[in-house]
């Protein structure tokens, strides 16, 4: 899975001079050879040929003079895994010439170049199979069909890309079993290639999956530098944005990068502080990248890995395997070809098989030198008849048998589509000449039967290609678990099929999977570490999203997951817990019956009322005393009442708020207290009445006698009842839970309604309590013993100052104190008016009796003499 970057120029030139050279008209210009001729590697001749380019070799050298026209490239270190994939193009080749009921009287045959890995030597093999030019005759025309009918390969993605780029215009099928960049899934670009192996957009996704699965949302990433390892990164670093996965670094790599270039990977990987890596690089180049980080010793990384390397048993007993011990990754889903193992063991019949590559294939095999060798001096000499018993190599090794299926696939496909047109079993006129005759189909008619090829292996496994030319994408997911003795075991633990649900496309079976460094737990693998509930995370500035710090959440708001990016807002009625995981219900309050503030308020009242109620009592009991008498007894009975109303009020004032309490509450101290100033307003003026009828000629109490008094209480209460009607029935008060004072509490409370209404009634009874004080002030010096003018000025003085201080209180006062402030305020207003009419009657009533006479109170007692 290499990469030449000068391929795209490469390819476009040739199929430039291709179009030029092929395409004119015979009977315009004849083909004629332009440079060397490329020759197979295998070759067997058939009715119908298939095309195949394998890289027989891992390296090239090539030695440039610029003098003369550049040699052929040399081919370097065999590679016997490539051409296991040849021997089981030839297997699935053979069985289908032996079978009965797939093309029969049909014979398949093949020609195999070597691409020695090298771009350039896959394009010229590519253009030697369409073309036939290693056969041209000085009179040969251009208008023949291409030699074969389709092409097998290549492994990689780099060649695939520049070979259906090269030959793509033609419609010559590419088949390719390991190519999975998934560039390639476009067919606007590449229309003749198919595959019988998935994109890496889905290995790509999968693992994006696996590294989300197992909580690692810092990784490092290593690609191999090629189109392979840049795409299906790009891809995996996409898909890892979106689930939340940060990349904390991504390097290409490529088995000749110079050592610099190796040696600053080494140091990025050594100053990071990610523990997975995401290696996406081919297998050869895993083991070059291997032999690297042994020299550094670089352990205890997690490594994920992707299908070329995690599966492949070469890698798993290099030297430094251990390094990946505990590798995870996804491979191809593991498949059994029948009597292939068995086909390509008997390696005796390539002794006669007369092509050029077998003899050294047989020294790379045998690790011997034949005879004619020079250099075979040090080396076993082979002698054309060993076996393989005993010789554990890439060869014989038979672990990648799902990579073999696919070439083995790739083939019946080609063999299943032509076997539909020669079947003539779609009947549109186009087949029927190709049917009847047998002869070679055109290449752009095939390619639409291969296409739509949908067909069961021996085995049973359905093979199709979609519209993209891919077929379903299903993995199996490995672990690389060391045993006992050292080696390597790759475990499979798990599946991936893309055609299920997303939360469903994993699955990992009930399998014990080991770790780097053969730990029994998942490694971590974060910058940051998990934000726990009570706090959001806030991502550390000029950093990637994953490294943030851990910010508790302010008051009222709470996160009860792991990582949570916000605090959520508790409802108003609750308030986040003390670690703001959860919320909790706010507690209420209000002035309650059973706390301390309310039993001792609840006690002053019930006093107030005892005292009245006591006053009441003497006072009847005395009622016919001048004291009483004096100044219409009947007002202070009525007084009383309405204290004993005010002081019974306030309680209405304590407990939970209701909607009837509430009304009652406010409209009962309303009325009792303008009842009271009523009384004291009437009191005050029968005392100016009486002093003005006793001036003569003065008549003025007929027109402020006892019937006027009760008329006046009556019609100024009547105002006061009134406005609370209108208050109750426009807006009136109601219960409101007060969630604005305190943070983690509510307060009950009653809500006025009507701010107006509220005002108004504690306006009239201001208005009321200011007349009487004006009235009780002009009284204050009219001449009497017991002048009641004084102690009614008094009292006003009082209440005035009591409810004038009261209304800054109230409305700065939170919670249940703005109650209790009320409350003090009715009380203590009740009990100045109280304390300043009745207190001085009942004494001298009970302790000084002798003063309890009309003369006393007329001022007509004789003075004593000195």
């Amino acid at each position: 899975m290499d990469c030449t970057l000068t391929w795209m120029g490469l390819a476009a030139l040739i199929t430039v001079l291709l179009a030029h050279g092929l395409l004119t008209r015979a009977d315009n210009l004849l083909c004629r050879q332009w440079g060397r001729s490329e020759s197979p590697k295998l070759l067997k001749d058939g009715d119908i040929m298939l095309g195949g380019i394998f890289s027989f070799h891992s390296n090239w050298e090539r030695e440039l003079s610029f003098e003369n026209s550049p040699p052929p490239l040399k081919c370097r270190n065999f590679n016997l895994r490539s051409f296991q994939y040849a021997q089981t193009m030839i297997f699935a080749v053979e069985e289908i010439n032996n079978s009965t009921t797939l093309l029969p009287n049909i014979t398949l045959g093949y020609k195999v170049y070597d691409s020695c890995r090298s771009v350039s030597m896959a394009v010229r093999a590519a253009l030697a199979l369409a073309n036939q030019q290693h056969d041209l005759t000085a009179n040969a025309t251009c208008t023949k069909p291409a030699m074969v009918q389709a092409i097998i390969g290549e492994t990689s993605s780099s060649p695939c890309i520049a070979i259906s780029s090269s030959i793509g215009p033609f419609y010559i099928p590419v088949v390719s079993h390991f190519a999975t960049c998934a560039c390639l899934s476009d067919k606007s670009k590449y229309p003749s290639f198919l595959r019988t192996i998935p994109s890496d957009y889905y290995q790509s996704r999968a693992l994006a999956q696996l590294v989300k699965h197992f909580g690692w949302t810092w990784v490092g990433a290593i690609r191999t530098d090629d189109d392979y390892g840049n795409n299906g990164m790009a891809t995996f670093s996409e898909i890892a944005q979106k689930l939340g996965i940060c990349i904390e670094y991504s390097v290409p790599f490529y088995r000749t990068y110079p050592q610099e270039n190796i040696l600053r990977i080494i140091e990025i990987i050594k100053r990071s502080s990610s523990r997975v890596i995401v290696a996406f690089v081919s297998y050869m180049d895993m083991d070059v990248l291997l032999q690297e980080l042994l020299k550094h010793n670089l352990t205890g990384y997690q490594w994920i890995g992707s299908e070329s390397w995690i599966s492949d048993t070469y890698t798993a007993t290099v030297r430094g395997h251990h390094l990946l011990n505990g590798a995870i990754g996804f491979s191809i889903v593991k498949a059994k070809v029948g009597g292939l193992q068995k086909f390509m063991l008997d390696v005796l019949r390539l002794n006669s098989s007369g092509n050029t590559i077998f003899k050294e294939f047989w020294e790379v095999l045998f690790e011997c030198k034949f005879q004619s060798q020079e250099d075979a001096v040090n080396r076993r000499v082979c002698t054309g008849q060993e076996n393989l018993s005993g010789v554990e190599n890439t060869y014989t090794d038979m672990s990648q048998m799902q990579i073999l299926n696919n070439v083995y696939k790739g083939v019946y496909a080609v063999a299943h589509a032509l076997h539909e047109i020669f079947t003539c079993r779609h009947g549109n006129n186009e087949a029927n000449d190709t049917c009847i005759s047998k002869k070679q189909p055109e290449p752009w008619k095939f390619l639409q039967y291969l296409k739509k090829v949908r067909f069961k292996t021996k085995e049973g496994e359905e093979v199709y290609f979609d519209e993209k030319g891919d077929p379903m994408a299903k993995y199996d997911l490995v672990n690389w678990q060391q045993q006992d003795d050292g080696q390597i075991h790759i475990i499979t633990v798990g599946r991936y099929d893309a055609s299920f649900p997303t939360e469903k496309q994993l699955i990992l079976n009930n399998v014990s999977l080991v770790w780097a460094q053969n730990a029994k737990q998942v490694p971590k693998s974060v910058c940051s570490e998990s934000c726990p509930p009570g706090t959001r995370k806030a991502v550390q500035k000029g950093k990637p999203v994953c490294c943030y710090d851990c910010v508790p959440c302010a008051e009222g708001e709470i996160s009860n997951a792991t990582d949570s990016i916000t605090c959520t807002q508790c409802h108003p009625e609750y308030w986040s817990s003390q670690n703001k995981d959860k919320c909790i219900l706010k507690k209420t309050e209000y002035l309650s019956y059973a706390e301390i503030m309310g039993i001792l308020l609840i006690a002053v009242s019930l006093i107030g009322t005892g005292i009245t109620s006591g006053v009441a009592i003497i006072f009847f009991r005395y009622k016919n005393t001048p004291i009483v008498r004096a100044n219409n007894s009947e007002l202070s009975f009525l007084l009383l009442f309405s204290l004993t109303l005010c002081f019974l009020c306030s309680l209405t004032f304590i407990g939970q708020p209701s909607q009837w309490s509430c009304m009652l509450r406010h409209t009962a101290f309303g009325v009792t207290f303008v009842l009271c100033i009523s009384c004291v307003l009437g009191k005050t003026i029968v005392v100016l009445m009486a002093f003005r009828a006793t001036l003569p000629g003065s008549n003025v109490m007929k027109w402020f006698g006892p019937p006027q008094q009760r008329l006046s209480v009556l019609a100024f209460t009547l105002i006061q009842v009134l406005i609370c009607v209108l208050w109750l029935t426009l807006s009136p008060p109601f219960p409101n839970k007060n969630m604005k004072n305190y943070k983690d509490k509510v307060i009950l409370e009653c809500d006025v309604g009507s701010a107006m209404g509220f005002w108004t009634v504690l306006g009239y009874i201001g208005l009321l309590s200011l007349m009487c004080f004006v009235l009780a002030f002009l009284a204050r010096k009219l001449p009497d013993n017991f002048n009641e003018a004084k102690f009614i000025t008094f009292s006003m003085l009082i209440f005035c100052a009591v409810w004038i201080t009261f209304i800054p209180a109230y409305v700065s006062s939170p919670g249940k104190f703005t109650v209790a402030v009320e409350i003090f305020a009715i009380l203590a207003s009740s009990f100045g008016l109280l304390f300043c009419i009745f207190i001085p009657k009942c004494y001298i009533i009970l302790f000084k009796p002798e003063k309890n006479t009309k003369k006393f109170l007329m001022g007509k007692m004789p003075t004593k003499s000195m």
